[in-house]
């Protein structure tokens, strides 16, 4: 097994983050990932990947400054988390989350949460694959999320949703409402522009909510704050492929 490599505010700049390895299109928005990774390490992120060029990585830090709306005071909140490719059933996933129970202990935390779909949503975690780990369902949402929990204090807390999580609709707005973060290097670009054109081709108006703050990312009626894409208040997809006009029509049902 290759080792891993844990980057921080002094290799980040010379390090890829895995995503968008070989995209140059994305450049942008791997710039402000970094970017927005820095701003993280001050409040005790980690973003620990293997030692290659490949995507195998998981992010964590402090359930206090997750970017999503959950409630869960003293726990690490597990961000990203993808092994790909070959490095597929080789032990490299268990190792990584290995190293973040072993941190959280450490840290005397009461355990680890993560957010995931019931069932599989793009760019999140597959839960089944946590359950088998040891987590448990501690909660859910109307739109199919679930927060995942694995307690080191049995006793501790059982994290939460925010209410702002858990309606079943969103009223605030009506049409298209994308929110989305620059926590992944792909938004900024299939947002900002592949969205809008897509949008544009069907004569469908949007609104773009950026989560440019961890208030507003913790108050986000969705927890998929990488990308949600909301009709009418009601929560449609995480899968930022829907932006582009070839993917658009396939996943987004309107009527």
């Amino acid at each position: 097994m290759k080792s891993f490599i844990t980057l921080n505010e002094s290799n980040i700049a010379n390090e890829h983050i895995c995503c968008a390895i070989s995209d140059k299109k994305c450049e942008e928005g791997t710039r402000l990932k970094k970017e927005w990774l820095k701003k993280q390490f001050e409040n005790g992120y980690v973003f620990r990947r293997i030692d290659d060029r490949a995507k195998v990585f998981m992010e964590y830090g402090p359930a206090e400054y997750a970017w999503s709306p959950v409630h869960a005071p003293n726990y690490l909140f597990i961000n990203c988390f993808w092994v790909s490719g070959q490095y597929k059933g080789k032990g490299y996933a268990k190792s990584l989350l290995e190293n973040a129970i072993d941190d959280a202990k450490k840290q005397k935390k009461n355990g680890l949460v993560t957010v995931a779909g019931i069932k599989k949503f793009h760019f999140m975690s597959d839960s089944k694959w946590f359950l088998k780990q040891g987590f448990e369902s501690v909660d859910t949402t109307p739109s199919g999320f679930c927060l995942l929990v694995y307690k080191l204090d049995p006793n501790a807390e059982t994290p939460s949703f925010n209410e702002c999580a858990k309606k079943e609709k969103y009223n605030k707005d009506q049409g298209l409402v994308a929110y989305y973060s620059n926590r992944c290097p792909f938004t900024e670009l299939h947002v900002n522009h592949s969205l809008v054109e897509s949008t544009k081709n069907r004569n469908l108006d949007v609104k773009i909510v950026k989560l440019d703050s961890l208030e507003k990312a913790q108050l986000c009626p969705s927890p998929g704050t990488v990308f949600s894409l909301f009709y009418n208040g009601k929560f449609v997809t995480t899968d930022v492929s829907c932006c582009m006009d070839s993917r658009f029509d396939k996943i987004v049902k309107l009527s």
